[in-house]
C-alpha cells in the first residue's frame, strides 16, 4: 500500500497499512504551500514592481476588481475543503472511530507509567486478568490480581511490544500516574493516554523490524527514559515467542500456588 503513495518527506520509513496515506496527505500539503508561497512571492514583487514611485504618478485610493481578488481565494477554499472532506476526515474516522474486528487481531492492554511502557497479553484463554492497584509492585507493575483464574496465563512485557505482521494489533491503553501520549513513528500514529480512562490505538505493521516507541508527552524529569521497541516478527516467530512467555508465565503461576499451600 505504501508504495502507491511515496512522500516520506525525510520522515521515519512508512511501516503500517494507513502510513502511506498519511505521508500522501502531508506531501500534497506540502507541496500546495510551496505552490502558494511561489505564487504570491511572484504576485508580492510583482507589485513592488508595478506600482513602485514614479515621478508623475498619482496615487489612486479606490480599490479596483474586488470580485477578481475573490478568484485566489475561492480556489485555495475549494482546495482545503476537497483535502479535509476527501481524505482528513475518512482518514481520521479510519484511525479513530473504526477498529478492527477483536476476533481478527492481537489484542494487548498498555499500562503507561513514569517512565516505562507495561504491555499485558492475554494466555491461551483470550482474556486479560484482572488488574488490583493494590498488587502494584516492582515485580507486579500493573498490579494483576494473582487470584483470578484468567491472570494465570498472562505474561507482562516492558517496554517491548511483540507483534506479528500482517496483523491487526489493538491497543488498550491506561495509565497509573500522569498523562503520557504513545508514539511511534514509523507506524504514524500517536495517542494521548490519560489516568482512570482506557484509549484504543489500532495498527497493522506490513514489515518485520525493531521500531522505536516515544513518549510524545512530557511526563516528568525522567521523560526521556521513557523509550521502547515495537518488534514485528513473521507470525511463526511471534507464536514460538508468545508460547514461550505463556508456559514461563503458568510455571510462575504454578510455583506462587505452591509457596502459598505451604504457607
Amino acid at each position: 500500500m505504501n508504495s502507491e503513495y511515496g512522500f516520506e518527506i525525510g520522515m521515519s520509513p512508512p511501516a503500517s497499512t494507513y502510513s502511506g496515506q498519511i505521508d500522501w496527505l502531508m506531501g500534497v500539503l506540502h507541496i500546495a504551500m510551496i505552490g502558494m508561497f511561489l505564487i504570491w512571492g511572484i504576485y508580492f514583487v510583482y507589485c513592488l514592481i508595478a506600482y513602485r514611485a514614479r515621478p508623475g504618478g498619482q496615487a489612486t485610493y479606490h480599490q479596483t476588481g474586488e470580485k477578481a481578488s475573490f478568484i485566489p481565494d475561492g480556489i485555495v477554499l475549494a482546495f482545503e475543503l476537497w483535502l479535509i472532506l476527501g481524505f482528513g476526515i475518512p482518514i481520521w474516522a479510519e484511525l479513530k472511530q473504526e477498529t478492527p474486528p477483536v476476533e481478527e487481531s492481537l489484542e494487548v492492554v498498555l499500562v503507561a507509567q513514569q517512565f516505562a511502557w507495561n504491555f499485558q497479553y492475554a494466555g491461551p484463554d483470550g482474556v486479560f486478568g484482572k488488574r488490583d492497584v493494590d498488587q502494584v509492585s516492582a515485580s507486579n507493575p500493573i498490579g494483576l490480581d494473582e487470584q483470578d483464574p484468567a491472570a494465570k496465563d498472562d505474561f507482562i512485557t516492558i517496554n517491548n511490544l511483540y507483534v506479528p505482521v500482517n496483523k491487526s494489533v489493538i491497543l488498550r491503553m491506561t495509565s497509573k500516574d500522569v498523562i503520557h501520549d504513545f508514539q511511534v513513528t514509523n507506524f504514524r500514529n500517536k495517542q494521548d493516554i490519560l489516568p482512570g480512562t482506557v484509549q484504543t490505538l489500532w495498527f497493522e505493521p506490513e514489515r518485520t523490524g525493531k521500531f522505536e516507541i516515544g513518549c510524545a508527552q512530557l511526563c516528568g524529569l525522567g521523560h526521556t527514559q521513557m523509550v521502547g521497541n515495537v518488534w514485528v516478527e513473521t507470525p511463526e516467530d511471534y507464536k514460538e515467542w508468545e508460547q514461550e512467555q505463556i508456559e514461563e508465565a503458568m510455571a510462575e503461576a504454578e510455583a506462587e500456588a505452591s509457596d502459598s499451600a505451604r504457607s
